[in-house]
C-alpha cells in the first residue's frame, strides 16, 4: 500500500459513517480511528513503508486566476503559531512569499510545516488554531 492509497482511505473513512477501519495486505496493516479531532491513522505496520517527501507537503487548488487555496496535505491538528502564546505565522492581510511558513499540521506526533507556494496576500484563514483538519481541507486563501 502506498501513501496515496493511505490518503484515499483516510478521505473515504472521514466522509463516511464508519468510526474505525482496519485493512491488511502483504504483511502490512493499517488501522484508522475517527473521533472528534478527525480521522487519524492509529497504526501502520509494514517493513518497507515509504515516508512522503517534502514535495507532498502542500496541495494547492486554483479557484480563480489570482486566487490560490492552500489545503491540508494530511489529517491532523493545525497550529497557527510556532509555539503557545506566540504570534501567529500569518494574519489576514499579511503579504507572504513563496516558501514562507503559514502554519503547522501535527500528525502522529510529527510537525509538518505548511509553506506558501505563492507570493501574495492572505485573504482568508479558514481554520482556527488547534482545530482538527482533514486531508484536502482548505486552510488559507492567497491572492
Amino acid at each position: 500500500m502506498n501513501i496515496s492509497d493511505i490518503k484515499e482511505l483516510i478521505r473515504e473513512v472521514s466522509n463516511s459513517e464508519i468510526d474505525e477501519f482496519q485493512y491488511e495486505d502483504d504483511g502490512g496493516m493499517l488501522s484508522l480511528v475517527k473521533g472528534k479531532r478527525g480521522t487519524v491513522v492509529k497504526e501502520y505496520i509494514k517493513e518497507d513503508i515509504v515516508v512522503p517527501q517534502a514535495e507532498e507537503k502542500v496541495f494547492i487548488e486554483e479557484t480563480d486566476m489570482n486566487v490560490k487555496t492552500v489545503t491540508s496535505p494530511l489529517v491532523g491538528t493545525v497550529y497557527m503559531a510556532p509555539a503557545e502564546g506566540e504570534e501567529p505565522f500569518v494574519s489576514v492581510g499579511d503579504v507572504v512569499k513563496k516558501g514562507q511558513v503559514l502554519a503547522i499540521v501535527e500528525a502522529m506526533k510529527l510537525m509538518n510545516e505548511i509553506e506558501s507556494e505563492y507570493d501574495g496576500v492572505i485573504k482568508e484563514i479558514c481554520v482556527n488554531n488547534e482545530e482538527a483538519v482533514e486531508f484536502g481541507q482548505k486552510l488559507f486563501v492567497i491572492e
